[in-house]
């Protein structure tokens, strides 16, 4: 069974006519009743019911019809997503993102841009810490990574990273801390001698390293008692009054209650999310939902 066959016999069925569905498909009606009779013998049953006057499909023509149509069908869609993927309108991307991302107004904005620009192509969402991105997208598993790494960060050789948000830190503590009564922002000369809880150095969280970070330019020697695997988990341990923490401004969101914030002032208090791509392989598909990362984010220069 060939697909001319298929596309010959529709043509006949919806026709009821060899000679107009052979107009319409643009052959002489021989070679059209030649296929159309061949399919028949392959089959075995008989499609259509011929007299001078009249076509008329057969029940066994009637069963092979819907599939006949299903079959052209797929084969159209499928030529169509191929066409698209070539333009870089269709295929997949595999998506990395910290766990704060999703609290950000730029991700759901840039991920319904996204899909109302280019519903072929579709998006694998994978939620990885920024150390595991990079791997990641190094070994070509992933496509594109949306971390948060420490503000030192320099992208390495064979990637790209495009600034795409910038979040304030802030210092989060529980509402009857001593310092949660101060007003306005607070320096981190002001969090010396305190206890703080912090995500585990073992995470591969550019956020640990940021933490650490501050502090020593500060000069400070952070106590911390107790590590967390996630942000959010911090957030718990802070509310339970185990500690302050230094993390970014977008927790505030999670809505934890028993935990307030206050504005961190510190020049190095800002933290960034790149837009990760591997240097080497930019598919059209790739660069497009970059370009529109891009252009949901233009506060921030690439």
């Amino acid at each position: 069974m060939e697909l001319r066959q298929l596309r010959y016999f529709v043509a006949v069925a919806e026709e009821l006519s060899f000679s107009r569905a052979a107009e319409r498909l643009h052959v002489s009606q021989p070679p059209l009743s030649m296929q159309i009779k061949a399919l028949e013998e392959e089959l075995g049953a008989t499609l259509f019911n011929r007299t001078r006057r009249k076509v008329e499909i057969t029940h066994a023509g009637v069963l092979l019809l819907d599939s006949a149509r299903k079959v052209l069908g797929e084969l159209r869609r499928t030529a169509e997503v191929v066409a698209l993927s070539a333009k870089g309108e269709a295929g997949l991307i595999r998506l990395g993102f910290t766990g704060s991302v999703p609290m950000l107004d730029m991700f759901p904005r840039l991920m319904r841009a996204f899909r109302d620009r280019y519903p072929e192509i579709g998006i694998e969402l994978r939620h990885m810490s920024t150390a595991q991105q990079l791997q990641a997208l190094l070994n070509g598993e992933l496509d594109i990574g949306i971390l948060r790494p420490p503000y030192y960060f320099q992208a390495g050789p064979g990637l790209i990273a495009h600034r795409v948000w910038r979040d304030e830190l802030a210092v989060f503590l529980p509402p009857n801390h001593p310092l949660a009564a101060t007003r306005g922002a607070l320096g981190l000369g002001q969090l010396d001698g305190q206890i703080f809880v912090s995500v585990a150095p073992d995470i591969g969280c550019g956020m640990y390293d940021h933490f650490m970070t501050l502090c020593s330019q500060a000069g400070l020697a952070p106590k911390v008692a107790q590590h967390a695997r996630e942000l959010g988990s911090v957030l718990g341990l802070v509310a339970a009054g185990i500690g302050i923490a230094i993390l970014p401004q977008c927790y505030a969101r999670m809505g934890i209650s028993d935990v307030v914030s206050r504005p961190l002032a510190d020049p190095g208090a800002v933290s960034e999310l790149l837009l990760t791509v591997k240097a080497n392989s930019i598919a059209p598909r790739i660069q497009r939902f970059v370009d529109i990362a891009r252009d949901e984010a233009p506060m921030l220069p690439a």
